[in-house]
C-alpha cells in the first residue's frame, strides 16, 4: 500500500498515524491535508483532523534512444514514398474531422432543466398541529436562556413529527454558520424529546426564520452549479461534508440528470457527497 489516509485530534496526530500504517519516515511521503480540525457546539459537530499520507513517488527516467534507433526511425521516415506521404495526411484530415464533429454532436453544460425526482421528505410535513407544552419547548426555552438569546419559540406536531419555530432579534445566532449550530440544537432537542427505550421515536425539525427551505433552494442550485462544473471540466467534485437531509437533496436534485451522477463517501459526521460524471 503506497498511501495511509488517517484521523486525529489534529494533524500532527494523524500524520504519526498513516507513518506507523505505512512504516516509512516523514521525509519519505508527501502530505496532503483534507479536514481541518475544529470545534464543535457543546461538543456536537466537533471535526477531527484527516490527512492523506502517500508514498513519494520516483521521478521517471527517461531512457535514451541509441544512435542506431534514432536512425532507424529517420530511416523509416524517409522511405515513404511522396504517394505515401499524402496519403497519411489525409488519414490524419479525416481523425481530425471525425473528432471535432464528435466534440460539436455532445450535449451542452447548460441544458433545460428536467422535472426532479422527488426522494426527500420535506423538513416541515403536513397535518401538523399547534402545541402549547413540550419537553422540546422547555428543553429550547432553558438552552436559549443560558445562552443568552432573545427568541420566541412555537411549537406543531403530529403523530410522528414535531416541528419547532424560532424566531426574533438574535435568531441569526442560533442558526450559525451554515446552519451548524441549528442542526446541533436539533440534535439535542431530539436526544430530549426521544430518551427511553419504549418511546415511540418523534422526528424532530429545529427551524429559524424559514432557514431549512432557504438551505435547501441554496443546495438545489448548488448541486446544478457543480453538475455543469463537472459536465465541463469533465473532473469530480466533493462536496463539504453535510448532514443526512442535505446529502438527500443534493442526490433528489441530480437523480434524473442524463450525465452525472451521485454518491456519498466517508462516515458520520464528516459523510459528502461526490458528483462525477456517468
Amino acid at each position: 500500500m503506497d498511501f495511509s489516509e488517517k484521523w486525529g485530534t489534529d494533524i500532527e496526530e494523524a500524520v504519526k498515524l498513516a507513518l506507523a500504517d505505512l512504516k516509512l519516515e516523514r521525509d519519505e511521503v508527501e502530505v496532503t491535508v483534507l479536514e481541518q480540525p475544529t470545534k464543535g457546539f457543546f461538543g456536537i459537530g466537533s471535526k477531527l483532523a484527516k490527512v492523506r499520507v502517500e508514498k513519494k513517488k520516483p521521478e521517471p527516467k527517461t531512457e535514451k534512444k541509441t544512435a542506431f534507433e534514432t536512425g532507424k526511425e529517420i530511416g523509416k521516415k524517409q522511405s515513404l514514398s511522396g504517394t505515401d506521404t499524402v496519403q497519411v495526411e489525409k488519414e490524419e484530415k479525416k481523425k481530425e474531422k471525425k473528432e471535432s464533429s464528435e466534440k460539436s454532436s455532445r450535449k451542452p453544460a447548460h441544458r433545460e432543466k428536467e422535472k426532479k425526482v422527488e426522494i426527500v421528505s420535506k423538513e416541515r410535513p403536513e397535518n401538523l398541529v399547534p402545541v402549547a407544552e413540550h419537553a422540546a419547548i422547555d428543553f429550547l426555552k432553558e438552552v436559549t436562556e443560558k445562552m443568552g438569546l432573545s427568541l420566541n419559540i412555537t411549537a406543531m406536531m403530529n403523530e410522528e413529527c414535531i416541528y419547532i419555530d424560532i424566531d426574533g432579534k438574535d435568531s441569526g445566532t442560533i442558526i450559525g454558520k451554515r446552519g451548524q449550530t441549528l442542526d446541533a440544537v436539533q440534535y439535542l432537542t431530539s436526544l430530549v424529546v426521544n430518551k427511553g427505550e419504549n418511546k415511540k421515536y418523534i422526528r424532530v425539525v429545529v427551524d429559524a426564520e424559514n432557514y431549512r427551505s432557504k438551505r435547501e433552494r441554496t443546495l438545489e442550485q448548488l448541486a446544478e452549479r457543480l453538475a455543469d462544473k463537472v459536465i465541463r471540466t469533465k473532473k469530480s467534485v466533493r462536496l463539504e461534508p453535510m448532514n443526512p437531509y442535505e446529502r438527500k437533496v443534493i442526490h433528489a436534485t441530480l437523480q434524473a440528470n442524463p450525465n452525472v451522477t451521485t454518491r456519498s463517501e466517508g462516515e458520520e459526521p464528516y459523510r459528502r457527497v461526490i458528483i462525477e460524471l456517468k
